[in-house]
C-alpha cells in the first residue's frame, strides 16, 4: 500500500463507477501535462492491481488499500489526499466515516449520493465541523445532482444580469436515456429496508437540507406542466430523482439567502454583501422538476404505474427479495454502447417575483448516459474544481488561498455545500471545456446571445 500524498485519492476505484472516473482522469489533459496527481482506493488489493492492468495505468499513479468498516484505515487514506471522490455506497451504509475523516483533517470531498436522508445527517453532525478545518464538502456532485443546481443556478443568474429581480418559481423538466448500474439499485433497496422511518419522513420534508426555509410546490402530481410564454406547453411525469435534486437545489437556495442575511446584519463590506444579493435566488424561491413525456395521458399514465410500482416495492418485502434474484450485481453497469447512445437534457423556466414576471429559459445538455459517463466526468471535473483553474481559464495560483481563483465565497468557508455553492462558475466552464456539455440561457422574448452564454 503506497504512503505517498496525491491531489485526489479515488474511494471504490475498483467499482463501475469508480473505474470509469480513475479512465477518465487517467486520459485528462491537466494530468498528462502533470498538473495533478491521483491514487486508486479500494478494499481489495488484488481488483486494485486487476485494475492497473486493465487500463494500463501508469507507475506514477498510486494504489492505496483502504477499509471503510475501519477508520483507522480510512483516515489513514485521507490524509494522504487534498481531495477524496468517494464513489463507496450506499453512502447511508458506508459514506459516514470517509467524511467524518475528511471534516477533521480538512481534506475536500466530493460524491455521488442521492440520499436525502444521509445528506441531512452528515450536514447536522459535521457542518460546523468542515468549516472550522476548511473542508470544502460536496455530496450529489453525479447526475444526483449537478444538472438540476446548475440549470437553477443559470437562470438566476441570467434574470440578475437582466436587472434587480429574485425568482419567485424555478421549474425545471428533464428528458433522459440512460441505463442504471447493480450499485444503484441496491442503494434503492438499502434506503427502503435499512433507514428508520422517523429519518425518512423528516428527509422527505422540503427545505430539509436547507438552512432556510422557501415556498413550496405540491409534493405529488400525475401531471406536472411546463408553460414558457411563446411555446407550446410541455407535459410531464413525476420523476424518480426529483426528490432529491429537489432538496439539493433547495440547500443551494438556503445557502445563499443564509449568506445574504449574514452579510447583511454582521456589518459585510459593500461589496460582500453586493455579490451575497447578487448570487441569492430571493426569499420566495420555490423549485421542482419532472420528467417530460410526449403528452397528458402518457405523463398521468407513467406517475399513476410508477407510483403503484414504488408503493408496492416498499411496503412488500417478498418482492424486493424477487428483484433481486433478477437485478445487475453491484459493480455492474451498462455497456459501452448503451453509455454512448445516452444523454439528457434539462429545461430550466425560471420568473421573477416582479409584476409583471421576467421569463428566463435555460437549457443544459450532456451528450452520453449521464448516470455513468457523464457522472464520471461531473464528478471529476468537481474534484478538479478544487486543485486547478480550467484549461480554457488559466489563472496563476491564488496568494491567499491554496484554492483556485474564481470559487464561490462560501467555499472559502468549508462546510457541507453544493455543487454551485461550492464551485460555481468553475465547474461550469471545466464541464463546457469538456466538449460534453452546452447550455444556453436568456430572457423569454429576448433574442438570445451565444457570447453571453459562453461568458460565466
Amino acid at each position: 500500500m503506497s504512503t505517498t500524498s496525491s491531489d485526489i485519492v479515488v474511494f471504490g476505484a475498483t467499482g463501475f463507477t469508480g473505474r470509469l472516473i480513475t479512465r477518465y482522469l487517467v486520459s485528462h489533459p491537466q494530468f498528462t501535462q502533470g498538473s495533478f496527481s491521483f491514487a486508486i482506493a479500494a478494499r481489495s488489493q488484488s481488483k486494485l492491481h486487476a485494475l492497473v492492468q486493465e487500463l494500463k495505468l501508469p507507475s506514477s499513479i498510486n494504489i492505496v488499500q483502504v477499509d471503510v468498516t475501519d477508520f483507522k484505515s480510512v483516515e489513514a487514506a485521507v490524509q494522504r489526499a487534498r481531495v477524496v471522490i468517494n464513489t463507496i455506497g450506499p453512502y447511508w451504509r458506508w459514506g459516514t466515516p470517509v467524511v467524518k475523516a475528511c471534516a477533521r483533517n480538512g481534506v475536500h470531498y466530493v460524491d455521488l449520493t442521492g440520499e436525502s436522508v444521509w445528506i441531512k445527517d452528515i450536514v447536522n453532525e459535521f457542518d460546523y465541523l468542515a468549516t472550522k478545518t476548511g473542508a470544502i464538502i460536496v455530496p450529489s456532485c453525479g447526475y444526483d445532482s449537478v444538472p438540476s443546481d446548475v440549470s437553477a443556478y443559470l437562470s438566476n443568474k441570467t434574470l440578475k444580469a437582466h436587472g434587480d429581480y429574485d425568482v419567485a418559481t424555478s421549474i425545471s423538466g428533464q428528458i433522459v436515456r440512460g441505463g442504471i448500474s447493480g450499485g444503484t439499485l441496491n442503494t434503492i433497496f438499502t434506503i427502503l429496508e435499512d433507514v428508520p422511518q422517523d429519518k425518512l419522513r423528516e428527509s422527505a420534508r422540503d427545505y430539509s437540507l436547507s438552512p432556510v426555509r422557501g415556498e413550496v410546490f405540491p409534493a405529488f402530481r400525475l401531471l406536472y406542466e411546463q408553460v414558457i410564454p411563446g411555446e407550446t406547453s410541455v407535459p410531464g411525469s413525476f420523476f424518480l430523482m426529483a426528490p432529491g435534486n429537489t432538496k439539493l437545489v433547495q440547500r443551494t437556495f438556503g445557502l445563499l439567502e443564509l449568506q445574504t442575511i449574514t452579510a447583511t446584519q454582521s456589518g459585510s463590506s459593500a461589496e460582500a454583501t453586493k455579490i451575497a444579493r447578487r448570487e441569492r435566488y430571493g426569499s420566495s424561491f420555490a423549485y421542482e422538476e419532472f420528467l417530460i413525456m410526449s403528452s397528458r395521458f402518457s405523463a398521468i399514465a407513467f406517475s399513476t404505474m410508477f407510483m403503484t410500482g414504488f408503493l408496492l416495492l416498499a411496503r412488500l418485502s417478498p418482492l424486493r427479495w424477487l428483484l433481486k434474484k433478477f437485478v445487475p450485481a453491484p459493480g455492474s453497469g451498462p455497456s459501452e454502447e448503451s453509455m454512448e447512445k445516452g444523454f439528457f437534457e434539462i429545461i430550466n423556466h425560471t420568473t421573477s417575483t416582479s409584476t409583471p414576471p421576467v421569463h428566463v429559459k435555460t437549457v443544459f445538455k450532456g451528450d452520453r448516459d449521464p448516470g455513468y459517463a457523464l457522472t464520471a466526468i461531473m464528478i471529476s471535473e468537481s474534484a478538479l474544481s478544487l486543485l486547478l483553474p480550467p484549461i480554457s481559464k488559466p489563472a496563476p495560483p491564488s496568494k491567499t488561498s491554496s484554492l483556485p481563483e474564481g470559487l464561490p465565497t462560501l467555499a472559502k468557508k468549508g462546510g457541507i455545500l453544493t455543487p454551485m455553492t461550492a464551485f460555481g462558475d468553475v465547474l461550469i466552464t471545466r464541464l463546457l471545456d469538456t466538449g460534453r456539455f452546452s447550455y444556453e440561457s436568456h430572457i423569454v422574448g429576448e433574442p438570445s446571445n451565444s457570447e453571453r452564454r459562453k461568458d460565466i
